[in-house]
């Protein structure tokens, strides 16, 4: 097996970027979800309410990101360390951050028809993994609950065998997507895996991932052209835990280190 792609998501629920090797850190994959876009009173806003925002995308950059979309772009620099914290909210969680500059806050505010700002997570503050599945100490980026998500291309071919309309991986939002030689890894095999070793880094398999309504979005655009798919099949194929369908793995980094398309992917442990 071996590691197909890699991809970070600077903003949650803005586009991401490919990359080609990257560093898995305890909160995630370097610089993955570390900005959000929040309204007035400070609450994250996602694609699940304004679908407009899969027409934006973010890469870093040396000094913060650069945000494109269809009206142009932006660069937003991370904001000062001196800056005054503000408290946010992401589902339950409350989290420290820092608001980004006006001309960035501005662009997305046209873009997206609503006064928003964005907002970055800095490095000392921390927000915890959902206790009920994770150890002590581990802590998450503003990513929905956990630091990565892992899937296979076999889950997808599987998937796309039964759908009139296949859909590509990006739909899933995947930080790693694993692959292997044909009929060396079985469809939801992952839910069999419990760690993982990916080049330098070992994974712990946390928890399988729900997903929701932004899977049934074109990933660029944001629109639904296949109604509740694929998340009605899903269902149908009784991919369902409590909470949701699923699709794919939430996982944290036990052991930090660097990680390359291409990589060599060794199942360590497996469930009963």
């Amino acid at each position: 097996m071996r590691i197909a792609s890699l991809t970070c998501y600077p903003v949650k629920s803005l586009g991401g970027h490919a990359l080609d090797a990257g560093r898995a850190e305890a909160r995630g994959l370097a610089g993955d979800r570390r900005w959000m876009v929040v309204d007035a009173r400070h609450r994250f806003v996602t694609r699940r309410e304004v679908p407009a925002m899969a027409r934006l995308t973010a890469e870093p950059t040396p000094a913060g990101l650069l945000i494109r979309g269809p009206a142009g772009s932006v660069e937003a620099a991370v904001p000062d360390p001196y800056a005054p914290l503000v408290r946010a909210t992401v589902w339950r969680d409350t989290v420290a951050v820092r608001l980004s500059n006006d001309a960035a806050d501005a662009f997305l505010s046209s873009a997206l028809g609503r006064p928003v700002r964005l907002a970055y997570q800095p490095d000392d503050s921390h927000r915890p993994v959902d206790p009920a599945h994770a150890r002590p100490g581990e802590h998450v980026s503003l990513a929905d609950g956990y630091p990565l998500l892992v899937t296979t291309t076999a889950s997808l071919a599987a998937l796309n065998a039964r759908l009139a309309v296949p859909v590509p991986m990006a739909r899933f939002r995947s930080n790693l997507v694993i692959d292997g030689a044909e009929g060396l890894v079985e469809a939801w095999a992952e839910d069999r895996w419990a760690s993982l070793r990916v080049g330098e880094v070992e994974l712990r398999l946390a928890r399988p991932c729900t997903r929701c309504v932004v899977v049934t979005q074109q990933p660029d655009t944001g629109e639904r052209l296949e109604g509740n798919e694929p998340l009605s099949t899903l269902r149908a194929m009784g991919r369902l835990m409590p909470g949701g369908v699923t699709f794919g793995w939430n996982a944290v980094a036990t052991r930090p280190g660097r990680l390359a398309v291409g990589d060599a992917v060794e199942v360590l442990g497996t469930r009963a």
